[in-house]
Parts: structure tokens; C-alpha cells; sequence
């Protein structure tokens, strides 16, 4: 019976060893494979990565998602004091506005992308991290205090070639507010991709002061082009809303009708779902875009506005997206998608034109 019982206790102590050892391997190696699978697949989604890195498994900085809030962008150190500029200052920002959700914040646009929201913001920040400026005030510090407006002003730069042709952008947002992240900085970054060098204007609301900012601007890079390395020859303005207005107008009146000296008119207008109607017959070359389906800007209205403009001798096109409302932006995703590479082609075949 003793020779027996030692036998059974210890052939139960080996299966105890055996069974606590085989459930630790287990524990481990599930602990293991889990993680792996979380942190090597490629196809973690985005908020996974930035937990990953946030919780210190990279060396990276962590990156914007889709879920990252408006306001930690803004309050980014990373921008300093223009952080508040890369949305609309004349606009109220809830607390817990995502980067997906910005279009709620965008009267009258339609087709914002979040994708590219989040991809733009990444871009800034990637931009200045690597040590490059993008972001320049147009006035002095003087004029600042003078007009304390004038503080919500300025160019961010979405750089392209050293000394390549320059775009100047302006959003709309109906002399309301400056919609850039939807319909200045898709086109400056577009741009910048394709080697121009692209300028997102910010600028004060209300359709005169606008205009002194975009001939500020305007003056602003003539006088700098050679530090910022870019070819102010054969320039280009582009606009969509209220900001086709500003370009066309600048266009049509030039520099010196808005308090600046008088600079060369650029080769080309690059106009997106305006009203305007007046031709002054001194219009730069045109180029527009619209849809059928937008009840702010008629494409008829549209159509005749460029019709005039080639009566007069001067070179202008337009095309009219089927369905497309309002503030369509580059279009991605509809039927407008590529109208830039049109818009582009257009301004080449300007260049150099008397």
C-alpha cells in the first residue's frame, strides 16, 4: 500500500508539473501570436497603428487618423501659432470634432473627402517636422497691430521643384469664412505632386478685404521669390466659391486696384462654381468648372460668363459635371474627378502668352 500511494503521488505531481507548465507555454505563446498579428499585419487599421505608437512600440511620431479631434491638430505644438489657421477661425469647432466629421463644419460643400482631410494634416506636419517652413505671414507685425484682422492671414506653402511655376489658391466659403482644408489645400497639394509650387491663401472674409489680401499675397511672393525658390513668372490663380471671385477679379483689375503696386496679371484664372457675370474685357485666360446640380452658381450662368470672355478674343473654357452640386472640390470619387489635369493643361498653354 506505501510502495503504491508513492507511486500515485508522484506520477500526479509530474502531471500537476506537466499541466501548469503546458497552460504558462500557452498563456505565452497566445500572448505572443496575438500581438504579432497586431502589430506586423499590414492590415492594421489606422487607429491601431497610432495605439501602437503612442503606446511607445515605435520610434515615429505619432500620426492623425480619421478619430484624431480638429482642436488637438489646432493645439498641435507642432504649428505653433498658426495651428488655428489650418481650419476656419470664423467658425465655431465643437470640442470633439473628428477629422472625419470636418465637412460638418463646411456651409455649402459638398463631396469632402476625410481621407484627404486626414492625409493633408499629416502632410503639414510631416512638412514641418522634416524642418521645412510652411507657413508665411503676409503682413508685418506693425500692420498687425493696426488691424488686429490682419493676424488671421497668411500662405501655407505646399512646396514642389526649387524654382518651378507657382499656383495661388483661395478658398471660398461665402466671404463667410475660408474653407481651405476642403477647397484650397486638395488642389495646393495636387499641385505640389505634379512639381508647382502651390500657396493656400488665408484671408480676411468680406469680398474687399479678401481681394487687399490676395494682391497682398501676390505682392508678398514677387518680392520673396527668390528665397522661396519659385518662379513667379507666368503664375496662375485658382478659386472655388467666393475665391473664384477674388482670382477673377485680381485677374480682371490687377494688383494696384487693391493697394499694392502693380504686378504682372497671371497667365490664368482657374474658376470653380461662381456666379460672377461681370467681363470687364480685361480678363486673363479662364478656365471653369461646375455642375448641373448646383443652387448656389448656375452653370448657364457659368457657360455665358466664359462665352463672353472668348468673344472678346481672350482664351476660356469650361466644363459642366453632370449632377455635381455645389463645392464639389477635386471632385473625387464623382464625375470631376482629373478636371485639375484639365485646369493644368489649360495654364501651361497660357504660359508665356502676351
Amino acid at each position: 500500500m506505501g510502495k503504491t500511494w508513492h507511486i500515485y503521488r508522484n506520477s500526479l505531481r509530474v502531471i500537476l508539473l506537466s499541466g501548469v507548465l503546458s497552460f504558462m507555454l500557452l498563456l505565452s505563446g497566445c500572448g505572443q501570436t496575438e500581438e504579432s498579428s497586431r502589430t506586423d499585419s499590414s492590415d492594421a487599421n489606422p487607429s491601431e497603428k497610432a495605439e501602437t505608437v503612442e503606446n511607445g512600440s515605435s520610434g515615429e511620431e505619432e500620426d492623425y487618423t480619421l478619430e484624431t479631434k480638429v482642436m488637438d491638430v489646432i493645439n498641435d505644438p507642432v504649428f505653433g501659432d498658426y495651428g488655428r489657421l489650418i481650419f476656419p477661425v470664423d467658425r465655431t469647432i465643437d470640442e470633439d470634432l473628428e477629422l472625419q466629421d470636418v465637412g460638418e463644419i463646411l456651409t455649402w460643400y459638398n463631396n469632402v473627402n476625410p481621407d484627404r482631410t486626414v492625409e493633408i494634416a499629416n502632410y503639414l506636419k510631416d512638412q514641418v517636422e522634416s524642418g521645412e517652413e510652411i507657413f508665411y505671414d503676409i503682413y508685418t507685425d506693425e500692420e498687425k497691430a493696426e488691424d488686429p484682422d490682419k493676424e488671421n492671414t497668411g500662405l501655407f506653402f505646399f512646396r514642389g521643384e526649387p524654382g518651378a511655376k507657382t499656383a495661388v489658391i483661395n478658398a471660398g466659403g461665402g466671404f463667410v469664412y475660408v474653407a481651405a482644408m476642403h477647397d484650397s489645400f486638395p488642389h495646393a497639394m495636387e499641385l505640389s505632386q505634379k512639381g508647382y509650387n502651390a500657396f493656400a491663401l488665408i484671408y480676411r472674409p468680406g469680398a474687399d478685404t479678401a481681394c487687399e489680401d490676395l494682391a497682398r499675397a501676390i505682392a508678398f511672393l514677387h518680392e520673396n521669390a527668390d528665397e522661396l525658390q519659385i518662379d513667379m513668372t507666368d503664375y496662375s490663380l485658382w478659386g472655388g466659391s467666393a475665391g473664384a471671385r477674388m482670382a477673377a477679379w485680381l485677374g480682371s483689375y490687377g494688383t494696384a486696384a487693391f493697394g499694392e503696386e502693380e504686378y504682372p496679371a497671371p497667365a490664368a484664372v482657374i474658376m470653380e462654381y461662381t456666379g460672377l457675370s461681370d467681363v470687364t474685357g480685361n480678363e486673363s485666360p479662364t478656365y471653369a468648372c461646375v455642375g448641373t446640380n448646383d443652387g448656389i452658381a448656375s452653370y448657364r450662368s457659368m457657360e455665358d460668363y466664359i462665352s463672353r470672355i472668348q468673344e472678346n478674343g481672350t482664351d476660356a473654357e469650361i466644363q459642366v459635371f453632370d449632377g455635381l452640386r455645389h463645392g464639389f472640390g477635386l471632385g473625387e470619387g464623382t464625375v470631376a474627378e482629373g478636371w485639375i489635369d484639365e485646369a493644368v493643361s489649360f495654364w501651361e498653354r497660357n504660359a508665356g502668352s502676351e
